[in-house]
Parts: C-alpha cells; sequence; structure tokens
C-alpha cells in the first residue's frame, strides 16, 4: 500500500479497524472500497438538511412564469381574488404533484404552480435545488375556491398521491428536495393537516403499507419563514410540465392505495361543517390516486359526475 499517499493508508487502516475486509496489497481493491465509502459519505449527505449557514446565497429577482396557467387558463400569480385560499404542500417531483391537483374537478381549483418551498435559499434555480443545498423542496402551490372544492379533498388527494413514510425522497428520487410536507397559513390549515396526518398514520398501518414505519411528513408554518414566503415558483418550463408538448412522462410518485379515513373520523369538531369535502367516495374510487395515473391521464380536469 505504499504506492498511497499516508493519508489514504491512514484511513484504510481505520475502515479495516472498523470491520471492512480489504487486501492493502491490492490496489484495485483499495480503490474500489475508498470509492465505497465515498458513495456512502454522498448518499449520507444528501439525506441531510443543509444549514441555514452553509445554504446557498440565492437571489433577490424572482423566478419569471408566463402570465395564463398553460391549462386552466387563469392567473399564475396573485394578487388572488378574496374569495380564494392558498394552499401549498410537497410529495415528491412536483411535476405529478401538479397535475395531480389541477385535474380535480368542479370548477374549484384556479391556479396551480410548482416551486420551491420551506428552504433557506431565495428565489433558487432548480438545480440549485436539486444540490441539496438550499433546504427547499419540491412543491406546489394551489389557489382554490372553498365554496366549489374543500381543502379536505386537495389534502386527501395529498396523502393518497404519494408514500408520505419514505423521509427525505419519493421512489426513485431521493434527498431532501423530495422530502413530503404541509405548510400552513392560518390555524385551521395546521389543525386539518395534523388531524389528517394522524388518521393516515393509522390507516397505512392498519394496511400494512409504506416504506417506512411512520410517517415523516413534516408540517410547518408559511410565518416560520422570512415575510411568511414559504414558497418560491419554479422555472417557467416547469410549470404544468406534464401538459407541454414533448414533455417527459416522468413521475416517481408511489401511492399506496389507502383511503383517507373518513373525514367525520378525524376532522375538528368547530370544522367538520365549514371544510367538509364536497369530492364523493365515488369520485375516489373512480378516480383516486394509483402508480402511474397522473403521466396515463388527460390534461383536462375530470369531468364529474
Amino acid at each position: 500500500m505504499d504506492q498511497f499517499p499516508s493519508e489514504i493508508q491512514d484511513l484504510v487502516r481505520q475502515l479495516k479497524a472498523a470491520g471492512m475486509q480489504i487486501d492493502e496489497t491490492n490496489p484495485q481493491e483499495v480503490m474500489q472500497a475508498l470509492m465505497k465509502v465515498q458513495m456512502m459519505a454522498a448518499k449520507k449527505k444528501k439525506a441531510e438538511m443543509v444549514k441555514k449557514e452553509d445554504a446557498l446565497p440565492g437571489r433577490t429577482a424572482a423566478v419569471e412564469v408566463s402570465e395564463k396557467h398553460y391549462v386552466l387558463q387563469n392567473p399564475m400569480r396573485g394578487p388572488w381574488p378574496t374569495s380564494l385560499k392558498v394552499c401549498v404542500f410537497a410529495n415528491g417531483c412536483f411535476w405529478g404533484s401538479e397535475k395531480g391537483i389541477w385535474r380535480l374537478p368542479g370548477g374549484g381549483i384556479y391556479s396551480t404552480a410548482v416551486g420551491y418551498a420551506a428552504g433557506f435559499t431565495p428565489n433558487p434555480t432548480y438545480e440549485e435545488a436539486c444540490s441539496g443545498q438550499t433546504g427547499h423542496t419540491e412543491a406546489v402551490q394551489v389557489v382554490f375556491d372553498p365554496s366549489k372544492i374543500s381543502l379536505v379533498d386537495i389534502l386527501r388527494w395529498f396523502w393518497e398521491a404519494h408514500d408520505p413514510t419514505q423521509g427525505m425522497g419519493q421512489g426513485n428520487d431521493r434527498g431532501t428536495q423530495y422530502r413530503s410536507g404541509l405548510y400552513y397559513f392560518d390555524d385551521e390549515q395546521r389543525q386539518l393537516y395534523e388531524a389528517s396526518r394522524a388518521a393516515y398514520q393509522h390507516a397505512l398501518k392498519a394496511k400494512g403499507k409504506g416504506r417506512g414505519d411512520e410517517i415523516t411528513t413534516e408540517i410547518r408554518a408559511a410565518a416560520d419563514f422570512p415575510d411568511s414566503q414559504v414558497f418560491y415558483y419554479g422555472e417557467d418550463y416547469h410549470q404544468q410540465y406534464l401538459a407541454k408538448p414533448g414533455a417527459r412522462p416522468y413521475c416517481s410518485a408511489e401511492p399506496q392505495e389507502v383511503s383517507l379515513p373518513p373525514f367525520d373520523e378525524w376532522a375538528p369538531a368547530e370544522l367538520r361543517e365549514k371544510h367538509a369535502p364536497k369530492l364523493a367516495e365515488e369520485f375516489w374510487a373512480t378516480h383516486g390516486p394509483k402508480p402511474h395515473c397522473v403521466i396515463r391521464s388527460p390534461n383536462a380536469p375530470i369531468q364529474w359526475p
């Protein structure tokens, strides 16, 4: 092993002392061991949140996006009509996450956008977010009319459209930028998010589903972030990506085909009437999330009933 620098020799001895089998007389085996350690370290780093002081600096200029939603033809940016509400969630690659929501029926989904949420870097780029050095997760902003669709309907799609037990990743996509999250703008959203998480945890356990043992979805207040800006728009080419010509039909989400329990079983008593779901069980039986459902579906909103 004399052909290697002294620091490499010391590292190999430490690895052997830790139990790794390495033939010091075989340079190829030594290099393979070092590469294995490097890959393990990179994988571990990808699964760890960057510290605020280590995050990329970002920029003050916001990303430019089209004026109109490619499918719904409504504005992509606010200010929004006062009758509308906003929610932000993350459940894996944002291409499929966004399409599943804009297709919900009844005209209640006014606009959707993909972007980066719950990180440290202002106005990050896609490449920066994917580096894991911004703290952001790929997310969807939903602007909806609560008189036509309930937040609980959106929430049900969120839970059922992915496996929320996978920690820092979803399906083939691994890293902090693919973690599951719900970000609330008021206390009613917080209550619904937390109550639904407990209910879905119980449902997954009962069915023995989920790659992990526990739901790892983070639930945080938008107010935790400077100026309550939890969400930054993604680049225009990512917006409504799966509806555009030439789009790559990709979605790594892993729906567990487990239903969120009935609203009355888990809803906070004071919110039951106000946030009662508007989509019937028959809708979910026909159109509920299944593996690869968004890439196999038309782009237009579902017509129901």
